[in-house]
């Protein structure tokens, strides 16, 4: 499934060329639940009057830049806050199926970078307070020097191809009848072919060949990039771990489970198996 280029509507920023000069909106965030306005169309992203509705809001907030013709901007409140009247607090995968998918883009690095920003107000190496770098998305120690970047953390999620079927599995952390295609982080050292050959082996007990790239999404949850791969297989017998993954097998295309939407990258994956009769060799002509 195609996706639009993110930077055809968006133009990051650390700060408004002109404050003031367009409407904002503000990705307000408590627990990371993200606050919208119910609108008759679906939920909107409010703007700036609503942040007069929490006056116990810190003062710091973090400019994202100018999507749409709108400046964007992102703040964390304390957690529990109550909604004000016309307004709800969502978990962001709730509300990917209603956003248009730039925007739910950027509400993810909203949350990422306010994720980062909470667990690095101190510095790692020597526990003085950091400021926000000026002219880059950094914070920088004024003690030791050391510079802290936004953490990104890449994982592989893999479909893997048998014979015209997929592997999908089912993960403990996922509701009843739930099944994906198995991911897993990247260990030091490790190329994505290694991870995806290691983590393959490790959860569901087989080994696979040839490897194509699908494609990439970065996945706020909390600072996930998940690099999409399709591998072939190529022996053994599925042994689920039993520890993450409490079942697995294959399926062909009429008799799947349950499966994610194209919210995330692993449900795109699994409708191009869909939709392609040999899904590697599809990625091999695009």
């Amino acid at each position: 499934m195609h996706r639009p280029n993110f930077y055809n509507q968006y133009k990051p920023g650390l700060a408004p060329e002109n404050p003031g000069d367009r409407p904002e909106r503000w990705l307000v965030f408590s627990d990371m639940l993200l606050l919208t306005r119910m609108a008759q169309t679906g939920p909107e992203i409010p703007d700036q009057m609503v942040l007069a509705t929490f006056t116990d809001s810190p003062q710091g907030h973090l400019y994202l830049g100018e999507y749409r013709g709108e400046d964007y901007y992102c703040l964390a409140i304390p957690g529990g806050a109550t909604a004000p009247a016309g307004y709800a607090f969502s978990h962001l995968r709730a509300l990917g199926t209603d956003f248009p998918y730039d925007l739910f883009m950027l509400a993810g690095r909203a949350s990422q970078i306010l994720h980062w920003d909470s667990q690095s107000r101190f510095c790692g190496r020597c526990g003085a307070p950091t400021r926000m770098k000026d002219d880059e998305r950094a914070k920088v120690c004024d003690t030791c020097g050391n510079l802290i970047f936004p953490r990104i953390s890449p994982a592989i999620i893999i479909a893997i191809i048998r014979d015209g079927q997929i592997l999908l599995a089912h993960n403990k952390n996922f509701r009843a009848g739930m099944h994906s295609v198995v991911a897993g982080f990247m260990e030091p050292g490790e190329t994505f072919e290694d991870t995806a050959r290691r983590e393959v082996f490790e959860e569901v007990g087989i080994k696979i060949g040839s490897i194509r790239y699908f494609a990439s999404q970065p996945w706020p949850f909390p600072d996930s990039l998940m690099i999409g791969l399709f591998g072939e297989y190529e022996s053994g017998e599925i042994q689920v771990d039993g520890i993450e993954i409490e079942s697995a097998g294959w399926y062909l295309r009429d008799e799947l489970p349950e499966i994610p939407d194209t919210t995330s990258i692993a449900g795109r994956m699994i409708r191009w198996y869909i939709d392609h009769p040999d899904p590697m060799a599809a990625l091999a002509d695009r």
